[in-house]
């Protein structure tokens, strides 16, 4: 399968969008202070919320790199004349 220039950048720039938001999101997630994450803010004890969102944090970290990657490949073979550039 070929891919366009427009939709490996997209697909690589989502790769990187991608990797920000969920990273930035889990760092947000592990200084939970509310009680949400942790009981009583004690990161030893943390809760069901904490768990569901860290396995939906990991799984879109790993779609974000796999679908990243799919688009630097899309432009690596863009550069080489492989992929059509419209």
């Amino acid at each position: 399968m070929k891919l366009s220039r427009p939709v490996s950048w997209f697909l690589a720039a989502f790769g990187v969008w991608s990797l920000i938001i969920w990273t930035t999101f889990v760092k947000n997630l592990w200084k939970d202070s509310g009680g949400q994450a942790f009981l009583d803010g004690d990161h030893s004890r943390p809760t069901a919320f904490f768990w569901v969102h860290l396995a939906l944090a990991v799984t879109s970290l790993v779609l974000g790199v796999a679908v990243g990657t799919i688009g630097v490949r899309g432009l690596r073979a863009a550069s080489r004349g492989g992929a059509p550039t419209a």
